[in-house]
């Protein structure tokens, strides 16, 4: 159940350019939420009406706290990237459908993320019952390698690494194949372009792949039809229809959606 909240910031520090980490203390959010949902923050500058949907890094229930790990785009995120601990912020969560992890439950699992849509393959890793291949794309400058690496086998892709970076220079896909990583299911999430080339990838091995789709977002809770994207829905009949990412998603079958 979503539920709107005033939570209250345990801590925050700057963990690469321009991306910060953040615990909130938010009980109930912490008990329901699922890996792979998201929470939408409020400004308290209220000329900016509409909330910033931000994916849940972490999930801490025995202490009642989310971790949230974002980037600054604009004046809402500066704004939440000045908050200390013991500052409070309004919420709404949690929100969206999360990683389905009982059909990835003792298989061979990929687990994908790229820039920002890294972050909440963390979770997903953490309370995944598989054997779980992690590979995190980069841009240049890297972020929580270290705690993946305590979830699972990590790979490294990195467009531009720097000196001294043991990794793939290329992309996420560029790191599966060159470590001959295979897979029984995909579950990732990043950039449209590179969600196409792994739903291409998938189809091509007949993986079955979750992707978690990142879209700009209004109301968070599928009012305002502001973040549709078509699918497909085969009942007989090739259908197309539109699904609100905040709503139905942010997690489809790859097969669902038209990327």
């Amino acid at each position: 159940m979503k539920r709107k909240e005033i939570a209250t910031v345990v801590s925050q520090e700057q963990i690469a350019s321009d991306v910060y980490s953040m615990w909130i203390q938010t009980e109930q959010i912490a008990e329901e939420a699922k890996p792979g949902q998201f929470i939408s923050l409020y400004c308290a500058d209220k000329s900016r009406l509409l909330p910033r949907p931000i994916s849940l890094c972490e999930i801490d229930r025995g202490k009642g706290r989310v971790r949230l790990v974002y980037r600054v785009v604009g004046k809402g995120t500066d704004e939440f990237s000045r908050l200390r601990a013991g500052d409070t912020v309004e919420i709404l969560g949690p929100l969206g459908n999360g990683f389905p992890l009982e059909e990835a439950r003792g298989k061979r699992v990929l687990l994908m993320g790229g820039g920002i849509g890294i972050p909440p393959m963390l979770e997903t890793a953490k309370q995944l019952d598989a054997e779980k291949m992690i590979v995190s794309g980069y841009r240049d400058e890297l972020f929580l390698t270290e705690d993946f690496a305590e979830a699972g086998e990590l790979y490294l892709a990195v467009e531009h690494p720097g000196e001294g970076v043991i990794c793939t220079e290329g992309n996420v896909l560029d790191a599966v194949r060159e470590n001959e990583l295979e897979a029984d299911v995909i579950f990732a999430c990043g950039p449209t372009p590179m969600l196409r080339a792994i739903k291409s990838y998938a189809l091509e091995k007949e993986i079955p792949c979750w992707i978690s789709m990142e879209e700009k977002m209004a109301c968070g809770i599928g009012a305002c039809l502001a973040c549709v994207c078509q699918s497909k829905e085969i009942d007989g009949h090739s259908h197309v229809h539109n699904k609100r990412i905040c709503k139905d998603g942010p997690v489809f079958l790859s097969t669902e959606v038209e990327l």
